[in-house]
């Protein structure tokens, strides 16, 4: 026996049928993806043509992996996650793309230290001014 839908429940199915397949077509997912241990690099082929590749050791829930656990990864959830078994890891393939490799507090974490270990002729002055003077005042311990 066929059940009858209300039209408005109809309706609702109709837009949402819409808005999924516009994003199955608009949305950035992975065909396939690998890991190369010679370069340390996770490659997403993507859907559209496109290749995307970054270094697996910038993303926070890779960071420390081995490169056998970073190998065994697998294309998920229609592309738009790929997941890491060995690690319990999973990312989200749009969020990557848009260099989104951590949460927020790990990834200005990242960035300062990064920015801390940069050279420049201005820095490099700027320590040797600096030095001349005396160099960094000594931090007072309280007892």
């Amino acid at each position: 026996m066929a059940r009858k839908t209300d039209p408005k429940q109809e309706v609702q199915l109709d837009l949402a049928e819409a808005r999924g397949r516009e994003v199955m077509e608009t949305t950035l997912r992975a065909a396939d993806a690998r890991y190369d241990r010679a370069t340390g690099r996770v490659t997403i082929d993507l859907t559209n043509g496109c290749v995307y590749a970054f270094p697996a050791q910038l993303v926070q829930d890779l960071n420390g992996a081995t490169d056998d656990q970073l190998a065994a990864v697998e294309v998920d959830g229609l592309g738009f996650n790929l997941h890491w078994p060995t690690l319990d890891a999973d990312l989200y393939v749009p969020a990557l793309v848009s260099g989104v490799f951590g949460t927020r507090a790990w990834m200005m974490k990242e960035l300062a230290r990064h920015a801390g270990q940069a050279t420049s002729p201005a820095k490099a002055a700027a320590a040797r001014t600096n030095g001349a003077k005396g160099g960094r005042p000594r931090k007072v311990v309280h007892a």
